[in-house]
């Protein structure tokens, strides 16, 4: 197949997964179960919050540009270096998965529009006030991105498990700063999952 065709049925699959998520994010978000839950997630991490801790995940949070830049730029040079083309197509695969969910987070959050939990509910006080909406996460969406498409593009464990692990730990982290609900988080895993999965074609062969 070539990749015109990936890219067709790239841009088709995306458009479907777009419309599910808007589709099913305001319905959901509007139950009350479901915001009771995220409520009482939020404020039970806020309770254990320890100065250790908080500073381990404000690092994180504040640092996320490192990964999602740092990995896709490393693997250009050391292609660039070493004359290797698959690494160079793999690192515009990282590179576009991770931009490709940036943008979609963007306007998923333009149109969904959540307030972030410490503006919905005085009784969430985070470690921080960030500005802007708060569904899906972008942190997530991001670094799950990054960690996926370099996984697929390597599928090593030495790999896999560092890359997801500082993926989950940033995740988590939104939700330990008082920054994101449990649901906005799992939106954004999800949708850069797909960000990559939808950019596979990019990968080096």
């Amino acid at each position: 197949m070539s990749k015109r065709s990936h890219t067709g049925t790239f841009s088709k699959g995306f458009f479907i997964l777009l419309i599910f998520i808007v589709s099913i994010c305001k319905q959901t978000l509007a139950q009350s179960q479901l915001q009771q839950f995220d409520d009482r997630v939020m404020i039970d991490l806020q309770n254990r919050r320890t100065p250790e801790q908080t500073g381990i995940m404000l690092f994180l949070s504040k640092n996320l540009l490192y990964g999602n830049i740092g990995v896709p730029a490393g693997l250009l040079v050391a292609g660039t270096i070493n004359n290797d083309k698959g690494m160079r197509e793999n690192a515009a695969f990282v590179a576009s998965s991770t931009a490709l969910s940036y943008g979609l987070t963007l306007l998923l959050k333009h149109i969904v529009k959540r307030p972030r939990p410490f503006i919905q509910n005085i009784s969430i006080t985070p470690v921080y006030r960030a500005s802007g909406t708060s569904f899906p996460s972008g942190h997530t969406s991001s670094s799950m991105a990054t960690a996926t498409a370099l996984s697929m593009a390597y599928p090593k464990w030495y790999v896999i498990a560092p890359a997801f692990l500082w993926a989950g730990t940033t995740s988590y982290s939104r939700m330990y700063l008082g920054e994101h609900y449990p649901t906005d988080v799992a939106a954004g895993a999800a949708l850069g999952v797909g960000s990559a999965l939808s950019m596979s074609f990019l990968k080096a062969k």
